[in-house]
């Protein structure tokens, strides 16, 4: 499946610069899919809205192209040839760390092959740590703290609570959950040596309807803390079967605070679900609540209420990269991405982070927050009209999130 959406003047001369979002917004996941194209979207329109991507020949608008992937590796191949027949540049996706494997080896072979067409690829959500260490590459940015990163400042919040010597793992068996299972592990017997791993397991990625069974081993391992990088459905539909079991745990979780979670646990989740994320609704501050404002004017549907910063960095940064290098082509908007700052001018004083040239992974703060009941004055929004939002436990500076990198890029020759 493919559509356009343009947002330039209906009488705008300029050749838009076209932008592919390669994304499964059909399926289990479709959801999140949608969820991160709106984010796109309001994103893209920021840009146009104030005239476009300003380039020596005049300003050219954004174009935010959607290719469905389906969930599949397969589809994720066949949509990035059908963008590059249509000579897009920049390619984005993220809500699978496999799919951006295969992004990653298809671009490096397209654009060692035909130096004419290349394109780089933005990543948004894809967290694998072996993206930007082993498997780094030129032709990719990632604008997500990885796997590691997040789990570092998850398992240090978890350290300090002296009430958990349990704990229990559980995730998607794929490269990520596989690399959260391993490393949570090490973190934990570094970070606390007496906290015990009372369960460790993975399920199927997006194919099991009923958690009722992982949840009723939860609850008989004792586990007074269940860690998980689980996200979409597969993570609603764990933390209902938690709450319809009984289980007496706190969750750790990657991503507990959007697409349904709050509203899936209610009750049972006040100071009991804990996230990690590079921004939340109520971190305060007059920037902060200006952006979240402007986001829920443009996406007023509860549902609809999923909002990143990461995303709209990307995006505003992409811009800036282009306009720097005085050019769309990709090995000069590489160029000027290395090293690169947010322009927090551009978003209104919102979000701080540097693009690290070693690996091309975003060096940016991270947040720990807990649920808590909405109203109060530390959780003045909820999310997704659940009555339920999440309160501010620890903010980790970004020199406290960087992670060393084992990546050795290589690098174009020539032009």
């Amino acid at each position: 499946m493919l559509s356009s959406l343009f947002f330039g003047g209906a009488h705008a001369a300029p050749e838009p610069i076209r932008i592919a979002m390669i994304e499964g917004l059909s399926g289990p996941f479709g959801n999140a899919g949608e969820a991160v194209h709106r984010n796109l979207l309001i994103a893209v329109e920021r840009v146009n809205a104030r005239g476009g991507v300003r380039l020596s020949g005049g300003a050219r608008p954004l174009e935010l192209l959607r290719f469905d992937s389906k969930g599949s590796n397969e589809e994720t191949l066949a949509m990035l040839k059908s963008a590059l027949d249509r000579r897009v540049a920049f390619v984005m996706q993220g809500n699978s760390s496999a799919a951006a494997a295969v992004l990653i080896d298809a671009l490096n072979k397209h654009n060692a092959r035909e130096p004419e067409r290349r394109a780089l690829f933005l990543n948004y959500s894809a967290v694998d740590p072996a993206l930007t260490n082993e498997k780094c590459s030129f032709w990719h940015f990632r604008f997500d703290a990885h796997a590691d990163m997040r789990l570092a400042a998850l398992t240090d919040v978890l350290r300090d609570d002296r009430r958990i010597d349990k704990v229990y793992l559980i995730g998607q068996d794929y490269s990520f959950g596989q690399q959260v299972a391993k490393q949570a592990r090490a973190s934990l017997l570094a970070k606390r040596p007496d906290i015990r791993i009372v369960g460790d397991e993975l399920h199927p990625l997006g194919r099991v309807k009923d958690f009722l069974p992982y949840a009723a081993k939860i609850k008989a391992s004792g586990a007074q803390a269940v860690l998980t990088g689980n996200w979409g459905n597969d993570l609603t539909l764990l933390i209902k079967a938690a709450r319809e079991a009984g289980v007496d745990a706190r969750f750790y979780t990657f991503y507990g605070n959007a697409l349904g979670a709050p509203a899936a646990i209610g009750d049972a989740g006040v100071d009991r679900v804990l996230a990690v994320a590079e921004w939340h609704p109520n971190v305060g501050g007059a920037a902060s609540e200006r952006f979240y404002a402007r986001f829920r004017e443009r996406f007023p549907k509860p549902a609809d209420d999923y909002v990143h910063a990461r995303m709209q960095v990307m995006v505003e940064m992409l811009a800036g990269a282009i306009e720097r290098a005085r050019s769309t082509d990709a090995v000069a908007v590489a160029q000027a991405l290395e090293g690169m700052s947010v322009d927090r001018a551009t978003l209104g004083g919102l979000h701080e982070g540097t693009m690290r040239a070693a690996d091309h992974q975003f060096i940016q703060p991270l947040y720990v927050s807990v649920m808590e009941r909405a109203g109060s004055a530390d959780v003045p929004h909820d999310n997704e009209g659940s009555g339920f939002g999440f309160r501010t436990v620890r903010r980790f500076e970004p020199r406290q999130t960087e992670q060393a990198t084992t990546c050795q890029m290589q690098r174009p020759e020539g032009p």
